[in-house]
């Protein structure tokens, strides 16, 4: 199992996990921050699907 193939698919998914992360923490400020990052993340990832 190569991981180059997978790189990326890594880059968005670390932004989605951040984003959760932050989404998770009870404070209005980063609760907004971890859901832009994870909307960012969701459009980096499905930009990069096609791709070769």
């Amino acid at each position: 199992m190569d991981l180059t193939n997978y790189t990326d698919d890594i880059g968005p998914g670390l932004v989605i996990v951040a984003g959760l992360i932050l989404f998770l923490i009870p404070e209005p400020a980063t609760s907004t921050l971890g859901i832009g990052l994870m909307l960012f993340g969701l459009a980096y990832w499905f930009y990069e699907w096609g791709r070769p």
